[in-house]
């Protein structure tokens, strides 16, 4: 027993998450009535979404807060890269929609869900969540918010003293190594979450959706294995796809698996840390990424909205 423990703990993640993927889909298939393994996802899921709001307050106004005139964060040149992968990923989603057209059909709602009136309530919406209370944009995960009100602490505490700003960053160095703890479970969340999936929904059921799932994976690795590299070339100059394949493996693994983009924020900034990126810019990005920058939703929501569209003109 001590040797398997040992040989588990010296494993990579990687391999260790893949274990977790191959135990939760067995038994998914053979024991789908074991329900209480399904809840070792809801649990890894609930512990990181719980402390990713703190932690990216604290990382964001620990990070500014540091931040000392004439350092180069490259900001201006990461949200142009946000805004540009996230509309690259929207647009082949549609054009692979077009090519291959699909169809979902919907079940009836009980509840009606009221669209914006236009634009105008849609930045009035996006301007009220910017100014929602601290601790309540904290407690709803309100990213927006939360974001805001980051910027605006790190941005006065380059005022206080140094033992304050050692107190943030103190905050922040704990948060981070609770985040480090939960992402060690990662394995045994990514069994329950794919236990669960398998054992809910059943491999029959889940090939009903087999041309829909397939475009959407294909879409998704186009957009990652070919666009992302085509951005990355065009900035780096160099073969991008070492740095875009290391982070798949290590990123895109538990972004597929957990569906949050809130969840993943801790093993990007794991990730970026390894990678020895400037913590003065990876720090603000990554939260700042979470919700700018999300081309698997980007490719999800346009799939999934023609779909349903193409179901309601075809009856």
């Amino acid at each position: 027993m001590k040797r398997i423990i040992r040989a588990w703990t010296k494993a990579s993640l990687i391999k260790r998450i893949l274990i977790g993927m191959i135990f939760g889909s067995t038994l998914g298939m053979l024991f789908p009535n074991l329900t209480g393994i399904g809840l070792l996802g809801d649990l890894f899921v609930g512990g990181l979404k719980a402390i990713a709001p703190i932690l990216v307050f604290t990382l964001v106004a620990n990070a500014l807060s540091q931040h000392q005139k004439g350092q180069n964060t490259n900001m201006k040149t990461v949200i142009f890269l946000y805004l540009l992968g996230t509309f690259a990923a929207a647009l082949v989603a549609v054009l692979a929609s077009f090519l291959l057209p699909v169809q979902i059909t919907l079940t009836s709602a009980n509840t009606e869900v009221a669209a914006p009136d236009g634009i105008g309530q849609v930045l009035s919406n996006l301007l009220l969540k910017l100014v929602d209370n601290p601790l309540n944009a904290i407690v709803e995960a309100n990213y927006i918010g939360i974001l805001s009100w980051a910027v605006v602490f790190g941005l006065a505490m380059r005022e206080a003293s140094k033992h304050s700003k050692e107190l943030l960053k103190t905050m922040a160095d704990v948060t981070s190594k609770i985040v480090e703890w939960i992402i060690n479970l990662a394995p045994f969340g990514i069994l329950g979450l794919v236990f669960k999936t398998i054992s809910d929904k059943g491999i029959a059921s889940l090939a009903n959706y087999g041309v829909l799932l397939g475009l959407l994976i294909a879409t998704m690795a186009f957009v990652a294995l070919i666009v992302t590299p085509l951005i990355a070339f065009l900035f780096m100059r160099k073969n991008p796809y070492p740095l875009v394949l290391k982070c798949l493996r290590v990123s895109g693994i538990t972004a597929f698996f957990t569906r949050s983009s809130a969840a993943n924020i801790p093993v990007n900034m794991k990730l970026c840390q390894d990678l020895g990126l400037n913590p003065d810019t990876y720090s603000v990005s990554i939260p700042l990424g979470s919700t700018i920058n999300m081309a698997g939703a980007a490719v999800t929501i346009n799939v999934l909205t023609l779909a349903a569209v193409i179901h309601s003109e075809s009856r």
